[in-house]
């Protein structure tokens, strides 16, 4: 068991389970946005779209867990390791604990298929044995080994997140800013979109507008450099200008990619910068966001739109200001030049 492969089961599970929580949180959002803040007590439609929000965020630990499962073992392991989130999630085990039941269930299941049987009953193994020997290990060992310390790290956790000082404030912000923006789609990134989805779970919301605003800095930020300077890209880079408008608006850091693969060295660390900055502006105007994908277009779903909108423009100022000061000047022949990371400036 290789640490690659350890990260590759992860990011399977995160996949899969990342519909679910956009769904949920942005579903809840407007529940809140049309019915106000005690529109669980109603019955309208309102409340509807509230309560369905809440039933997609009810299964997504569950969901985590049965795909980080069915990667590594895949269909049988599903079930297993979806009950075995279930569980997490109802001892308050939550988004850790869901990720641990779905190892465990994953190599439970894993070890259950090796077991040779007669020819006559191993047919019954994929939608007898395993499901009911499986769900009762993991199930059992989530509740008696895994629910206890997942519970006391969320317990922990949501703790220091409300009782943070300003100082911790601080370095908490730029250090998911810089990590969205650090490789932008990949684990680091991902690592810190899931910090936010974990303090979302205990109703802290305001790590999410932080971490959407470090994603949404780096192709703003290459944007205005460009904007700013067209004779420091070449001609297919600025060929991407609208490509970066687009996926700054749309929460999709991967434009970023082809310019930080250009010149790495230069941009990866003004992006970083810039996201930082952004990401510490939203953290301390208390901007939360209840809504975990969406870009621009869940703006009204912030407790202070304009100071969110404000904190990403901020970021993205502070990103290509440092990009511009270290890129230099491309003389008319290197502007022609064409780029070898265009893939992916055109989308």
């Amino acid at each position: 068991m290789k640490g690659r492969d350890l990260q590759r089961h992860l990011l399977t599970g995160v996949s899969y389970f990342i519909p679910f929580v956009v769904a949920g949180g942005i579903l809840i959002a407007l529940g809140f946005l049309f019915g106000g803040i005690y529109v669980f007590n109603d019955s309208n439609l309102a409340a509807q779209i509230f309560w369905i929000g809440k039933d997609a965020f009810g299964v997504m630990v569950g969901v985590l867990s049965a795909y980080i499962a069915f990667s590594i073992a895949d269909r049988p392991a599903i079930a297993v390791g979806f009950i075995g989130g279930m569980v997490a999630n109802r001892i308050g085990a939550g988004f850790i604990g869901g990720l641990l039941s779905g190892f465990l269930a994953g190599y439970v299941v894993l070890y259950l298929k090796k077991i040779n049987l007669p020819a006559a009953i191993r047919s019954l193994m994929p939608v007898l044995f395993i499901p009911v020997i499986g769900t009762l290990i993991v199930g059992l060992a989530t509740f008696y080994l895994i629910g206890p310390p997942a519970t006391w790290l969320n317990t922990t956790f949501a703790n220091m997140l409300n009782n943070m000082s300003v100082s911790g404030t601080v370095i908490i912000s730029l250090i998911l800013g810089a990590m969205m923006a650090f490789d932008m789609g990949g684990p680091v990134n991902k690592a810190a979109y899931a910090f936010a989805l974990a303090a979302s779970q205990n109703n802290n919301w305001v790590p999410m507008a932080a971490v959407m605003v470090g994603g949404m800095v780096p192709p703003l930020a290459i944007a205005f450099a460009m904007l700013a300077a067209k004779n420091k890209f070449t001609e297919d880079e600025q060929g991407g200008l609208t490509g970066c408008f687009i996926g700054a608006a749309c929460f999709i850091t991967e434009f970023a990619i082809p310019y930080a693969a250009a010149d790495p060295l230069r941009v990866i660390p003004s992006i970083m910068v810039g996201s930082a900055v952004g990401a510490l502006v939203s953290y301390m105007a208390g901007v939360s966001l209840m809504a975990p994908h969406g870009g621009l277009f869940i703006f009204a779903l912030a407790n202070k739109p304009l100071m969110w909108i404000v904190s990403i423009i901020i970021g993205a100022i502070a990103g290509a200001v440092m990009l511009l000061v270290l890129k230099p000047v491309l003389k008319a022949d290197q502007q022609k030049k064409k780029s070898e990371s265009k893939v992916g400036l055109d989308l």
